[in-house]
């Protein structure tokens, strides 16, 4: 894959381009604020953008700025936000923005290199990769009428599961279940959510929509 990287942290931006070379993929750019990301990617679009939340000049949330920007103007561009921080306003938006190619892992939780590059193939391939902990703090909102209250307590596991991204084989191989009771539960949820296979929209993106909603 050809990747950009965007860190302002000059030892961390250096040990990942290390990491992905490595593994074959070409680091097309490497910067350390999101004004010259967004010039990098306009002047030739990559297959995947790995940046921080806090960036200079204010160090808020320039990166999940710039990642939103760059999924409106070059949808075709995977994004995977490697940050110590979950900014719920901004991370909702990306999730809610498109079914495919994004990505959010938080620096501490990476435990293993092998995470990150499992995660860096699935936004690649235009899947999703989802710390459970950002899933987790979306969550954390005041309490409302849940829109999730028909669903089982097996339903809502699997619900919980396609929030983080996950396809149905990997969510039956984690739960101990077969793909195809996945599928049923999968498919009991989009009844019981009233989440018609009419009208030009992803019932799973719908789903996990209502779920961080709720």
């Amino acid at each position: 894959m050809r990747l950009m990287l965007a860190e302002d942290s000059a030892l961390l931006r250096v040990g990942l381009e290390r990491l992905v070379a490595d593994e074959g993929h070409e680091v097309v750019a490497s910067v350390g604020d999101a004004d010259a990301l967004l010039a990098a990617v306009a002047a030739g679009p990559p297959d995947v953008v790995v940046l921080d939340v806090r960036m200079p000049p204010t160090h808020t949330d320039e990166g999940l700025r710039a990642a939103l920007r760059i999924r409106e103007r070059w949808p075709g561009v995977g994004v995977l936000v490697l940050s110590q921080y979950v900014e719920k306003n901004y991370a909702a938006e990306l999730l809610g923005s498109t079914a495919s190619g994004v990505g959010y892992l938080l620096k501490d939780r990476v435990i293993r290199v092998e995470e990150f590059l499992d995660a860096l193939t699935r936004v690649g391939d235009g899947g999703a990769a989802f710390d459970p902990e950002v899933v987790r703090q979306l969550l954390a909102r005041p309490a409302r009428v849940d829109p999730l209250v028909r669903l089982t307590a097996r339903e809502r596991e699997v619900l919980g599961r396609m929030a983080e991204g996950q396809t149905n084989g990997r969510i039956g191989a984690d739960l101990v279940i077969s793909q195809s009771a996945v599928e049923k539960h999968v498919n009991a949820i989009f009844e019981k959510l009233g989440l018609s296979a009419e009208g030009g929209y992803s019932r799973r993106v719908l789903a996990v929509l209502r779920y961080l909603s709720a």
